[in-house]
């Protein structure tokens, strides 16, 4: 029986779980869920966890830590993103995720959590020697990764989250024209860097890594009468079919979003934004399709993991210096 190995990714809107079994250079799925925290709820843009949002983290939190133990798992990487390293009580509440539950939370930084999200997208297999723009959509933060199957050749991660871009653009449901005009603009301005990056790299590809990519790729496969795969681990969409996807959606109250076939209930509030966020970016990025990596940021810590198990017996999660 191989080492087994567990991660939580604390997200601004989901917290996942992911169990495995190392095999090898490979690993083993034994168990997945995520479930819709949504940490930064209400006090994202106050920069604090509200006191609802905590409690719905630690009933998670222990949910997780009981699947876990139920395992034998010992082996924990438990990462929080932007919610946590923006609050003024995150460190707080960190601290009291360690002494209530013993779990030890990373709490990373942009920089560390592209990195992560890149060794998850190649570890999907959805990258090749093309270069290639890599999204991201989180909820308090979008990370851009420009490299191929090698290397990275350029990385930034954006406080420009799905959260933060509902809680300022998305007021009226459906969105109202000019909260859409208004977002554009909002991206046109914080989004110099990538736009600069774009021009000097010049990607012919573009892979979006779960979450969001995860529901279009639902939605288009519905539209398709077609399924996901359990082993597959990369989709991919026609622009022009997520162009079609993108005008239904920002077109559409939530209870008229919610009954599109495919649709994640836990996606449907953030998903309109989201999808302006891709338009922005296909205007940039010349591409016939959308490629779709269902491994992210818990599957890049698997992949340090396997990388670490291939020098050490047992294997250990170590966080860089």
């Amino acid at each position: 029986m191989g080492q087994k190995a567990a991660v939580i990714d604390m997200g601004t809107n989901t917290f996942h779980l992911l169990m495995v079994e190392l095999d090898g250079d490979g690993f083993r799925t034994v168990y997945k869920e995520k479930i819709p925290v949504k940490l930064g709820e209400g006090g994202i843009s106050h920069q604090v966890i509200l006191p609802e949002a905590k409690r719905r983290a630690f009933h998670t939190l222990t949910h997780f830590s009981n699947l876990i133990s139920g395992e034998n798992i010992r082996h924990v990487a438990a990462f929080a993103t932007s919610a946590v390293r923006n609050a003024t009580n995150g460190a707080s509440f960190v601290q009291e995720v360690w002494d209530k539950l013993g779990i030890d939370v990373d709490v990373i930084d942009g920089n560390r959590e592209a990195e992560l999200i890149y060794k998850g997208i190649r570890l999907s297999g959805s990258l090749t020697k093309e270069t290639t723009l890599m999204m991201d959509i989180g909820g308090g933060s979008v990370e851009f990764i420009i490299g191929n199957e090698d290397r990275v050749f350029w990385k930034q991660s954006f406080e420009i989250g799905g959260q933060r871009m509902l809680d300022q653009f998305h007021a009226h449901d459906p969105i109202a024209p000019g909260e859409m005009a208004r977002l554009y603009g909002f991206l046109q301005e914080k989004l110099t860097p990538l736009t600069q990056a774009i021009a000097n790299h010049k990607p012919q590809r573009l892979v979006g890594a779960s979450g969001t990519f995860d529901t279009l790729t639902d939605i288009y496969l519905a539209r398709q009468t077609d399924y996901k795969f359990t082993r597959q681990s990369t989709y991919s969409i026609p622009v022009t079919s997520f162009q079609d996807i993108a005008s239904q959606l920002v077109s559409l109250n939530k209870m008229a979003r919610l009954q599109i076939k495919g649709m994640i209930p836990m996606r449907v509030d953030m998903i309109v934004v989201a999808s302006c966020l891709i338009r922005h970016v296909l205007k940039m990025v010349e591409t016939d399709f959308l490629y779709c990596s269902t491994y992210s940021l818990k599957e890049g810590a698997i992949a340090e993991l396997l990388q670490l198990a291939a020098q050490s017996n047992p294997p250990q999660f170590a966080r860089p210096a």
